[in-house]
Parts: C-alpha cells; structure tokens; sequence
C-alpha cells in the first residue's frame, strides 16, 4: 500500500495515512465507525520536498497494514507550527470534507492579481495558523502581504485564510441587504465594516476573535488563499451551480 501524507488545517497537524484523499477525508470527518461528525480541512503533501525534515524512518516504522490487512488510518507527524515548516511546492491539491465524510477536492491555479476589485469590502476567515474572522480593505493578495511581510506588528510566516460572502455589503456596509448572510451579528459586522471605510489607515478590522472549526461552505466567496511574503497559492471555490455539476454528493451535503 501507498503512504499518503496530509496536512490538516483543522486542527493543524502533519500526518502519514495509508488511506487516499477521499477516504483520509471520511476518516477525519466521521472516524473508522462512522461516529464522529465534523468537517476536515487538509491538503495533500508532496513527499519529496518534505523527505529531508521528516522522521522517515518512523513514518516506515508506524505507517503499516494492520494485522488484518486494512490500511493504517493516521500517523501524526508534528503537531506544532507545521504551516510554517513547509515549503509551499510541497502542497497539492486542497480538500473540504462535509461533516457526512464526502470531499470536495479543489486545485490550485494561478491567481491573477490585476483582476481583484478594488473599493470593495472583504471578509476573511483566518484558519492556519491563526483563526480570527478579519474584515478588510485590501484585496486577497495586498491582504496577505500585509499579515505576512513584517510591516505590521503582528505578523506570521504563512497563512491560510478563505475569503467570505459579503453580498451588499462589501459596497454598502450600512444600507445594503444582508437578508441571505448567515453571520450571527450582523449589527457587529457592519461596525467593523463602517470602521474600515471611515478611517484611512486602517485597512484591517477583527470581527470575532475564535473560529468555531464549522466553515459554511456555502458561503465562500472567491475561494482559498495561502502563501508567504513572497508567494501565493490561490484555490478557488466554484460556484453553487458549478459544485452541483461536478460533485453533487458534496454539493447535497452542505
């Protein structure tokens, strides 16, 4: 049997499988009895780039057949500041895992950045290595310059964010409809937004500190986002239509 080898974003972690991404992805979501129900988050790892700052030798000692012969499911790697150890060619495809087991699996393409809007609102939620739900100014690109390059006083080496559904009020924070946003605290929402268009300087607002690892599929705008100062990868998210057409299974799970 094949070694697999993932990184998962929820929560963040390298790990060895023996199982290929769609059933690593209904291990994760609903574990070997089917009794666990959540959504996984995780990309599929290139071993060559990575062989040089893993411990192969214990990945070939504890990723092997169990007595009966099924695969082994999961051998954790590292558990700590993993994002920041990879290289970013090590990363494949992305996978969304509904909560039922079915995935969804997005590749990357490359991302032009003449095309983003300008003088609209984002809304971005943060999932590796941080996870705050941030509004802004700044299109995907800019933003994640901004959080990675040192020029602020937080920063981070990578990160992983997905940009988010704002409707109306990406251009009308105040006046425009958000009948069909799922936010919980819309009021709270368009404070932040009102911030971000009344202050200059300001090009990035915190809407809720903590991620509550349960991402609306459904309401994913453009798509995903990772990347350092230097380089971005860019996965992006089809539209409800086109989802329906290229995996209905998923597309009837969110």
């Amino acid at each position: 049997m094949s070694t697999y080898f993932y990184l998962s974003v929820t929560p963040e972690a390298l790990i060895a499988s023996m199982l290929p991404p769609m059933e690593f992805g209904a291990y994760m979501a609903t574990g070997t009895k089917k009794r666990n129900v959540g959504q996984a988050i995780f990309f599929e790892v290139d071993f060559e780039p990575i062989k040089g700052i893993i411990d192969c030798e214990y990945v070939n000692s504890r990723c092997v057949a169990k007595p009966d012969g099924s695969p082994k499911s999961s051998v954790y790697i590292s558990v700590y500041r993993v994002l920041e150890s990879l290289p970013l060619n090590a990363l494949k495809s992305l996978y969304l895992t509904a909560d039922n087991g079915v995935a969804l699996e997005l590749k990357k393409v490359g991302y032009d950045k003449s095309s983003e809007p300008k003088n609209k609102l984002h809304l971005y939620q943060e999932l590796c290595p941080v996870n705050p739900l941030v509004a802004s100014t700044l299109p995907p690109s800019e933003f994640l310059q901004l959080i990675t390059d040192g020029s602020i006083h937080i920063v981070v080496p990578k990160l992983l964010f997905v940009e988010l559904n704002l409707g109306e009020l990406a251009e009308n924070p105040l006046e425009g409809s958000a009948e069909h946003l799922p936010y919980q605290n819309v009021e709270h929402l368009r404070d932040c937004l009102e911030i971000l268009m009344t202050e200059d300087k300001k090009h990035i607002k915190t809407v809720q500190r903590f991620y509550s690892d349960s991402l609306l599929y459904r309401n994913i705008n453009s798509g995903f986002y990772l990347g350092d100062k230097n380089e971005m990868l860019y996965y992006p998210f089809p539209s409800l239509t086109e989802l329906e057409k290229m995996n209905y299974y998923f597309f009837r799970a969110i």
